[in-house]
């Protein structure tokens, strides 16, 4: 299901949401929840970015 934790289920995904619950409050938990998410595609960006520029790199080194 996720790929840093893939043993996780049902019962632990609960207690994960549950705690989220409990430490951000229902008012505060969707702006935290837009916040992750936020983060993690400017993660994925610069990852995908910095993946594109060793390929290329890689690329200019083999054809010289």
């Amino acid at each position: 299901m996720f790929g840093i934790l893939p043993n996780i289920g049902l019962p632990e995904l609960l207690l994960i949401l549950a705690l989220a619950l409990i430490i951000f409050g229902p008012g505060k938990l969707p702006e935290v929840g837009k916040a992750m998410g936020k983060s993690i595609k400017e993660f994925k960006g610069a990852v995908s970015s910095t993946q594109k520029e060793i390929l290329d790199s890689v690329d200019e080194k083999e054809k010289a």
